[in-house]
């Protein structure tokens, strides 16, 4: 054995994942968000372009996203994360390809469509689920949305600059470089763990049944979906409510840096405490902070530094119900399906993402700004309502082990382990040679587990 505690060397392990995931992510959304700034413009200029046909070409990635999160997150709970994420950013790769080639506005939309069919954002998350134990998956959740806000900054500054130097068949093919990065990425540090569960593997229909009707699932999924659409409604008005306030459009990226950045420092503190303290309490502050966010908007008229605390209040709200809300998922979901679980929640935050844009641009037009901020706050109302009726599970006892034998089939290992009675779920990683364990502390059979393990913690 080594002088190291299987403890440790999880701990290790978990950094070293949530580091290489929170990479392959940054790496990805750098290549998306760099084209936000200047699509609009240097897509103007290909072949057929109609401005319905630009918005087609931006939104087409997230509607993909949208339709295909839930197969890869179900086909990743049957064949393994790993092998889906490659997969998935293959998929990103050739699109930028095709769109890189592309000589019209059609050639591409059928880029963009490809980008966005590599759906791993929720089968990433199902990977930090089975890897980083509860007690530090918060934090790694917020570590890998942090990495994504840092790259939509960095995108935000260095878009214009590549643009002008690379031109959009440039921008693509940059993208596509970086998520060849990605696939080098997932396939030296992402581990490739098998999970088994005690229960018996339910066919495609009550499986999905039974998570569209668990009550605290669709507490989490209504949640995500609330909390993008008041986002994405929010950012249809607040530019141009800026400019109107007297920021010049260019300082706008500075701004929301800013905000971000403050909203960082109350966002850690909180994570801890729900770490501490329990989530329901910290998840509820969450979202009063949104609720007094919307109500600062509609209120704020032409007072700029009205706006920036209206939005510092947002982020602190948002960027913490970002790491809550799927460590919770991952938490409830049945066992054996996170994947599925977390493709729902994930194709829940892209519809909202588009109710958003669509009620967003409604409200504005049909009652004015404020009408945007005033319904949002309402919406914030009722989801607290659920968020205070919500029972939290307590997290569940684990053990980690050192298998005594060297694994040479890691799912042979996982059904080992799940033999020894009170093991509920075991993930075994060949790449350390751990089993982390979910067990039922008042039947676990110890002696058996010793017999299979070389030490347990």
């Amino acid at each position: 054995m080594s002088s190291s505690s299987p403890r440790s060397v999880l701990v290790r392990t978990e950094l070293r994942v949530t580091g290489a995931l929170a990479s392959i992510f940054a790496l990805r959304m750098f290549g998306l968000f760099m084209l936000l700034p200047v699509f609009a413009v240097y897509g103007a200029e290909l072949p057929g372009a109609t401005p319905f046909l630009i918005g087609v070409a931006v939104g087409a990635y997230g509607l993909m996203q949208a339709l295909l999160q839930l197969p890869f997150g179900m086909v990743s709970d049957r064949v393994g994360r790993r092998p889906v994420i490659l997969a998935g950013l293959l998929l990103f790769v050739l699109g930028g390809v095709v769109a890189a080639l592309a000589d019209s506005i059609h050639g591409v939309i059928v880029g963009r469509a490809l980008q966005g069919a590599g759906a791993i954002a929720a089968v990433v998350m199902a990977l930090v689920a089975d890897v980083v134990s509860e007690q530090h998956r918060t934090r790694a959740m917020a570590g890998i949305g942090m990495s994504v806000g840092a790259s939509f900054l960095l995108a935000l500054v260095l878009g214009p600059i590549l643009a002008a130097w690379l031109g959009l068949s440039g921008l693509f093919w940059f993208s596509a470089v970086l998520a060849l990065g990605g696939m080098v990425v997932a396939l030296i540090w992402v581990p490739d763990p098998r999970v088994r569960v005690r229960e018996p593997a339910l066919p495609l229909r009550p499986r999905l049944a039974r998570i569209l009707q668990d009550p605290m699932l669709l507490r989490l999924n209504t949640g995500i979906f609330v909390l993008h659409m008041v986002l994405t409604a929010m950012f249809v008005v607040v530019p141009g409510l800026l400019l109107d306030a007297g920021l010049p459009l260019a300082r706008h990226s500075l701004l929301y840096l800013g905000v971000l950045l403050a909203s960082v420092l109350v966002m850690i503190p909180l994570i801890i405490a729900s770490e501490r303290r329990g989530v329901r309490p910290v998840k509820a502050v969450a979202v009063v902070l949104l609720g007094l966010s919307m109500v600062g908007l509609a209120l704020a008229g032409d007072s700029l530094w009205h706006f920036v605390l209206a939005l510092f209040l947002f982020f602190s709200g948002f960027n913490l119900l970002e790491a809550l809300l799927p460590s919770l998922v991952g938490r409830v979901a049945p066992a054996g399906t996170r994947g599925t679980a977390l493709g729902i929640y994930s194709s829940s935050q892209f519809l909202g993402v588009f109710a958003g844009g669509a009620l967003g641009g409604l409200l504005w037009q049909q009652a004015g700004a404020a009408a945007v901020f005033w319904t949002g706050a309402a919406l914030v109302l009722v989801w607290l309502l659920l968020v205070l009726t919500m029972r939290v599970p307590p997290r569940s006892d684990s053990r980690v082990v050192t298998l005594r034998d060297p694994v040479t089939s890691a799912d042979a290992a996982a059904g080992r382990l799940l033999e020894v009675r009170g093991v509920l779920e075991a993930m075994v990683m060949p790449e350390t040679g751990l089993a982390v364990l979910k067990v039922d502390s008042s039947s676990l059979d110890q002696v058996a587990l010793d017999q299979i393990a070389d030490g347990a913690t």
